[in-house]
C-alpha cells in the first residue's frame, strides 16, 4: 500500500478515514479540497489542479482524499495500487452531511478548505448527493472491478466497517 485512493459520496467519511489511514502508515496525504480550493475558497484554475494533481501521482507514495474533476479522478484511480470505495448507504450519507454542517456552525471541520463556507460546501454536498446515483451505481462497480484488476480493492458499506477499517489493514 504505497499510493491509495480514497473516495465515495460527499458526506461518507473520506477525510475522517484518510486521516487514519496517514497516522497508520505514514504516508503523505492530500485532501483534493485543499488543492482544489484557494484559501478565499474559490476554486483554482483547472490547469494548476491538474499540474498539481499529476505530481502528487508521479510521487512514490500518497494518499488522496476526494473526487475532483473527473478525468483526474480516473488517472488517479489508475496511478494507486490500492482502491477505498466507501459506499454507505445514501441516508448515512446525508445525516453525516448534516452532522458536519451542524458542528461547522461552531467549529471548522477538519481539513475544511481556508475560507471556504461549512452552509455553502453542505448545500453543495446535499446537491451532489441528490446527482450521485447516476454515476455511484452498479455501472460504476463494475469499471471499478475493471479498473482494480492487480490492485487491492476495498469497497466500505457500513459504518462499523468504516471504524475498523484501519485497525484491520
Amino acid at each position: 500500500m504505497k499510493k491509495v485512493a480514497i473516495f465515495g459520496k460527499p458526506g461518507s467519511g473520506k477525510s475522517t478515514l484518510s486521516k487514519g489511514l496517514t497516522q497508520a502508515t505514514h504516508l503523505e496525504l492530500h485532501a483534493l479540497d485543499s488543492i482544489l480550493f484557494k484559501p478565499d475558497g474559490s476554486q483554482i484554475e483547472r490547469e494548476v489542479y491538474d499540474q498539481k494533481h499529476r505530481a502528487i501521482l508521479h510521487s512514490d507514495s500518497w494518499i488522496i482524499d476526494g473526487f475532483g474533476p473527473i478525468s483526474s479522478f480516473y488517472e488517479r484511480l489508475e496511478a494507486a495500487d490500492t482502491l477505498i470505495y466507501i459506499d454507505l448507504p445514501y441516508a448515512v450519507s446525508y445525516w453525516l452531511v448534516t452532522k458536519r454542517l451542524l458542528k461547522g456552525l461552531f467549529v471548522k471541520p477538519a481539513g475544511w478548505p481556508s475560507g471556504s463556507s461549512v452552509i455553502k460546501g453542505s448545500l453543495q454536498s446535499y446537491k451532489t448527493l441528490k446527482l450521485c446515483p447516476r454515476f455511484w451505481n452498479d455501472d460504476f462497480m463494475q469499471k471499478l472491478q475493471t479498473i482494480a484488476k492487480g490492485k487491492k480493492l476495498y469497497v466500505i458499506r457500513s459504518i462499523k466497517e468504516l471504524n475498523r477499517f484501519v485497525e484491520e489493514v
